[in-house]
């Protein structure tokens, strides 16, 4: 069985039902056999980004990003020392600490990358392809959110 991992903003494509999320994409992810998975490097992201402003992230008041991902049928991968120390011996190609732990879940893992990102790309990962373009969005929580069915 195939497992994807999504990265950052392919989650955020995702929660916004973005047009920038590649119908293949939206596809292979809202397929039920598929196990999706959420790193908590992302969550972290996220969070670091909206707590700052550079994301701005309309969550509804009792309603937690984890929770959200959770309610979309997306498991979340835990940051192992054995994915930390993994970074180590990863190529310079990419010097974003976040998605610099992604890889590295993704390579020890098995897991299948989705991801628009070029730098990630470079790296020896199973990856879903590209789409150019700025990853972050104005995030505002649809209402489909309790479903992992694409909107």
């Amino acid at each position: 069985m195939k497992q994807l991992l999504l990265d950052t903003h392919v989650l955020l494509w995702w929660l916004a039902d973005s047009r920038r999320l590649k119908a293949s994409w939206r596809k292979e992810i809202a397929r039920p056999e598929r196990r999706v998975l959420v790193s908590v490097a992302s969550i972290w992201e996220i969070s670091i980004k909206s707590a700052t402003d550079t994301l701005q992230l309309d969550l509804p008041a009792d309603l937690g990003l984890s929770d959200l991902a959770e309610a979309c049928g997306f498991e979340d991968v835990p940051i192992s020392a054995r994915h930390a120390a993994a970074v180590r011996e990863l190529p310079a190609h990419h010097a974003d600490p976040f998605d610099r732990i992604l890889i590295a879940q993704a390579r020890l893992e098995s897991l299948t990358i989705v991801t628009a990102d070029e730098q990630v790309r470079r790296y020896d990962v199973k990856h879903l392809g590209s789409r150019p373009g700025p990853a972050y969005d104005q995030i505002a929580v649809p209402t489909w959110y309790t479903s992992r069915a694409a909107p």
